[in-house]
């Protein structure tokens, strides 16, 4: 396998790369695999999982990049050991907009989950804060995008405030959603630019929406990705269930640790891992803390909060 991976901040090259290129030369070491680095592109080659390690690895180590000017011994070794313990699965990572991006999963059970998404219509996945729910839905929908399997994305998340009252919010209908809408933004500009996100938001490629505007759709050749899931209601998951359309796949994410309804309403998450698990066509499945992938802390955080459900996001 052949894969190039873009230089985000070229102006950082020689901080990713390590003084004599001994950062480079310890992720080849490591993990057998061929690298080359030419103006702004790195290019490696080997077996597929090396492959797709390595280039988690220099991703994980560029994202560093953006919060530090160098890059220690141990952030080097901290990237290699996530990317040397995890166990890609989903073929040879998602292909992006983003140039010389690809994104792959870096756990046993991302993997599992991207896999379930190419292999059914319709996906429920739930799990702690961290573990790439969101993130990965969005990848898939947009490698799908850029393959011309789909059409059109659509991005959905229920308008519930998480344990506070935020009370009026100025502005159009827009500006009063994207306070709840910012997650799935956030993942997805890290696979295309903000330019090419608003054309596509223009021309109704893309669609971010709340899931009360859901209703009485029919949605037709579409990756369709219900986050937050954990608190809608029993009514509004049936509602956004039955508007999935010929060709469309729909993705259902939400942590049931979490759930912001008011008491005695039942999640709807909840509800319909329970009715739909036995149902031919329809994958679910369960992140774990072991599949936590944000910063080495939140996993111990998540530990230490245990199953009291606080809010974290």
């Amino acid at each position: 396998m052949d894969l190039t991976i873009a230089i985000s901040e070229s102006s950082k090259r020689q901080a990713l790369f390590g003084p004599a290129d001994a950062n480079l030369k310890l992720i080849r070491t490591a993990l057998n695999v061929r690298i080359s680095a030419r103006d702004s592109t790195i290019r490696l080659s080997g077996d597929n999982p090396a492959v797709a390690r390595a280039a988690a690895v220099l991703q994980a180590l560029q994202q560093r990049l953006k919060e530090v000017d160098y890059l220690s011994h141990e952030d080097v070794a901290t990237a290699l050991t996530e990317a040397s313990t995890a166990k890609p699965k989903g073929g040879n990572g998602l292909e992006v907009y983003a140039p010389g991006t690809t994104i792959v999963p870096k756990s046993e059970g991302q993997g599992r989950y991207i896999d379930a998404i190419h292999t059914h219509d319709l996906v429920l996945c739930v799990g702690p804060a961290g573990t790439g729910k969101t993130y990965l839905a969005v990848a898939v929908a947009v490698a799908m995008l850029k393959e011309s399997r789909i059409k059109r994305i659509v991005l959905v998340r229920p308008a519930v405030e998480a344990g506070e009252k935020l009370g009026f919010l100025p502005g159009d209908m827009q500006a009063k959603v994207n306070p709840y809408l910012r997650p799935l933004f956030d993942a997805m500009h890290d696979m295309m630019s903000f330019e090419q996100i608003q054309r596509f938001m223009q021309s109704d490629v893309i669609e971010v929406i709340p899931l009360a505007f859901m209703r009485g759709r029919t949605l037709n050749h579409a990756a369709v990705i219900l986050d937050e899931a954990q608190n809608c209601t029993t009514a509004q998951m049936l509602m956004f269930l039955t508007r999935m359309g010929q060709g469309s796949k729909m993705i259902i994410t939400g942590d049931d640790s979490q759930v912001d309804l008011e008491r005695g309403q039942r999640s709807g998450l909840v509800d319909a891992l329970e009715r739909l698990r036995d149902i031919e066509g329809i994958a679910t499945l369960r992140l774990e803390r072991c599949d936590i992938v944000r910063h080495k802390l939140v996993n111990c955080i998540v530990e230490a909060y245990g199953s009291e459900g606080m809010e974290a996001r």
